[in-house]
């Protein structure tokens, strides 16, 4: 996998987090609380609007939660980062 910069990056990360959340039947607020950050956060980072690094800590809390592998979240593949 290669990402031609961090928007597309962070694009797809928070593409497969909705993904992921939603195959979970999450809400956002939910899936905030149970990863202990913020929805403001969340909401952010699913809108790849994240204006700051996300760190591994903050993508296992929600990997956690999710029951997937933070590699998941990289992942460009068709049918998880395009079922948003």
């Amino acid at each position: 996998m290669y990402f031609n910069n961090d928007t597309d990056l962070y694009r797809t990360i928070g593409s497969n987090i909705k993904h992921y959340r939603q195959q979970a039947n999450l809400t956002q607020m939910q899936l905030a609380e149970k990863a202990q950050i913020s929805i403001s956060y969340l909401s952010k980072i699913e809108a790849s609007g994240c204006d700051k690094s996300l760190s591994i800590s903050v993508l296992n809390q929600i990997a956690n939660v999710l029951n997937v592998e933070i590699n998941d979240f990289f992942k460009e593949d068709e049918t998880n980062a395009k079922t948003s």
